[in-house]
């Protein structure tokens, strides 16, 4: 008797196959990952104008504005420096602030982008159920908003390394391909954790734990050749650590002397891409497959 209600007398066909005859699809069914693509495509605009409204907005309570995207790397600089240069005499690298700038400011880039992309889902509720579009628009936006922020921190970083009397080279150029290298990894770490954070709202509490762990084991404060003492096992692993591989990318191309953990520029640049190639797919494929999830419960 069940079956029998599902079909329709007049044409002898389920409601399955009526309609897929006239193209009704289930509500909110997740598009084909080629479809999910050309539509996150076609918002494009909308994701850069959002990304955009969030960088002004989040300076708009603040008397100097957007200044403090300048400042608040420059405050780290300031702290970092006067404990590891100053305090610890870090005097095995000679360029030590430099050095320490560039760490803090290319791991930075993650580090506000993570934070960001774990509420990107969860901390847009009211948007997402009241309007339809792809849903990585929102942790894309995000990465994009951080990627601003990195932009203009790259004025400081240059004035920082000239400054300090680091010559003008060609290597100079290998920083563009490094940066959006590393952009592309954030992109897909921060859909990652984005599906992540719209399941576990708890996840934004125990993630800046986990940032200073791996900022501690990115060579971002000291010299990474104290990794050399480590077993050899554990420092093969790090050496593979992302963000050890795009910091020091970004200080072989700024920097003269800085000392390295792996002394292969060719491999440097294979694993930069790997990570970026891996983490970026993977984690657009992993958010998309959550698509009909968000927002709902």
């Amino acid at each position: 008797m069940a079956d029998t209600a599902l079909v329709d007398p007049a044409t002898g066909l389920t409601q399955a196959q009526l309609a897929a005859r006239h193209g009704l699809r289930v509500a909110g069914e997740r598009p084909s990952l080629a479809e999910y693509s050309r539509r996150l495509w076609a918002y494009r605009h909308f994701i850069a104008a959002y990304a955009n409204a969030k960088l002004v907005a989040s300076y708009s309570n603040a008397k100097l504005g957007q200044i403090w995207q300048v400042l608040t790397p420059l405050t780290n600089v300031a702290v970092y420096y006067l404990i590891f240069g100053v305090v610890l005499e870090q005097r095995e690298i000679p360029n030590f602030i430099a050095y320490l700038s560039t760490g803090l400011f290319i791991f930075n880039f993650t580090q506000t982008a993570v934070l960001a992309g774990i509420q990107s889902i969860s901390g847009n509720l009211g948007l997402i159920r009241a309007l339809h579009f792809p849903r990585a628009s929102l942790p894309l936006a995000a990465t994009l908003t951080q990627f601003q922020q990195l932009l203009a921190s790259m004025v400081v970083l240059i004035a920082i390394v000239l400054v300090t009397g680091e010559p003008i080279t060609l290597d100079w150029l290998m920083l563009v391909p490094a940066l959006l290298l590393h952009a592309v990894f954030n992109a897909g770490v921060v859909m990652t954790v984005a599906r992540l954070g719209a399941k576990a709202g708890d996840l934004k509490q125990v993630m800046p734990f986990i940032l200073r762990t791996w900022m501690y084991g990115s060579g971002v404060l000291y010299s990474v050749t104290l990794f050399t003492r480590l077993p050899e096992w554990a420092a093969t692993v790090i050496q593979y650590n992302p963000m050890l591989v795009y910091i020091e990318l970004a200080r072989h191309a700024l920097l003269e002397q800085a000392p390295v953990l792996n002394g292969s520029l060719v491999q440097l640049w294979l694993v930069a891409l790997a990570w970026a190639l891996a983490t970026g797919i993977g984690g657009f494929i992993y958010f998309w497959r959550g698509e009909q999830e968000y927002g709902r419960g």
